[in-house]
């Protein structure tokens, strides 16, 4: 059992169970990205084909756009499971402190810590 304190006065706290249910969400949001993958792709058929040539610009970008996104998502997930192996998960990249165990169990995939993701992301 692991117990930080984080900035403020909560504790937070990663049980066994914890760090197994986010290993099994992770491995399902692996699995998910990778299929997402293999469809984006498709199998190049002659059906296929003749689908993809109707397809408008429009609708080949979003294709683009979701398999980017799914490839960066997996990227990300593949990260955590290292991170866990490695036993660094659950710690901020940027404050070094631990990040919330309730941000972890809605975005398991974590790097930050919310007040260092919010610092991230308003940087231009």
């Amino acid at each position: 059992m692991v117990t930080y304190q984080t900035i403020g006065e909560s504790t937070t706290h990663l049980s066994a169970e914890d760090l197994a249910a986010l290993r099994e969400n992770l491995h399902e949001q692996r699995l998910f990205r990778q299929e997402q993958l293999r469809q984006l792709a498709g199998p190049t058929t002659s059906r296929a084909e003749d689908r993809l040539q109707r397809q408008t610009a429009a609708q080949m970008e979003v294709r683009i756009k979701l398999a980017a996104s799914a490839r960066m998502v997996l990227a990300d997930v593949e990260a955590a499971l290292t991170r866990m192996k490695e036993g660094s998960y659950g710690i901020c990249h940027l404050c070094r402190r631990p990040v919330d165990r309730q941000r972890l169990m809605i975005v398991p995939q974590a790097r930050y810590c919310a007040r260092c993701q919010q610092v991230k992301e308003a940087i231009p």
